[in-house]
């Protein structure tokens, strides 16, 4: 088997202490709460503990986030989590963040999305992926659909914004190959 944690453009990896700075940046980016549902600043500190605590078992903590890396230069250009892990029902959500503006569109969502599809369908034998994204979201909309993920639902007036509340909708990716 090839390894699932990869493409020919990106890497997925996991959390490295030296990665406390470039989290406090992305975390502390009042424009990415929109879409985090983040309210409040995160500390070094704290970040510093979550970086430790992704080091336990993934069945244990439930959740799971890796640097997207490029490989031309090894420049870290993102994140992709695993969310809420259920074992019982094999089923976990995923969510994705490509940073700067200039390394979005370059296809590093679209393969690190497939190595994550792979990973837990392949190494973590899930059963199904689900995610939640804004009605506005239109390209995070297309890159989901694009790899096979399914409009379940819409959540109507779902996320409050600051002037008015936003409509959400609910996708699902169910694993091809049951084993």
């Amino acid at each position: 088997m090839t390894n699932p944690m990869e493409s020919e453009l990106i890497r997925l990896r996991a959390l490295e202490p030296e990665d406390v700075g470039i989290l406090y940046r992305w975390e502390n980016d009042t424009e990415i709460w929109k879409v985090s549902n983040t309210t409040a600043p995160f500390s070094k500190y704290v970040l510093q503990r979550f970086i430790e605590n992704q080091q336990r078992d993934i069945f244990e903590t439930r959740q799971l986030r890796l640097i997207i890396e490029s490989k031309e230069g090894g420049k870290p250009v993102g994140a992709i989590d695993l969310y809420d892990l259920d074992p019982f029902n094999c089923r976990a959500g995923v969510g994705i963040l490509i940073y700067d503006r200039c390394d979005q569109g370059q296809g590093y969502a679209s393969h690190a999305l497939s190595a994550l599809i792979r990973y837990c369908f392949q190494v973590l034998n899930l059963n199904q992926l689900y995610c939640d994204i804004p009605s506005h979201n239109i390209r995070s909309l297309a890159l989901f659909k694009s790899k096979g993920f399914s409009v379940i639902g819409l959540k109507k007036e779902w996320t409050r914004t600051t002037s008015d509340w936003q409509d959400e909708y609910m996708l699902q990716l169910l694993n091809p190959k049951k084993w």
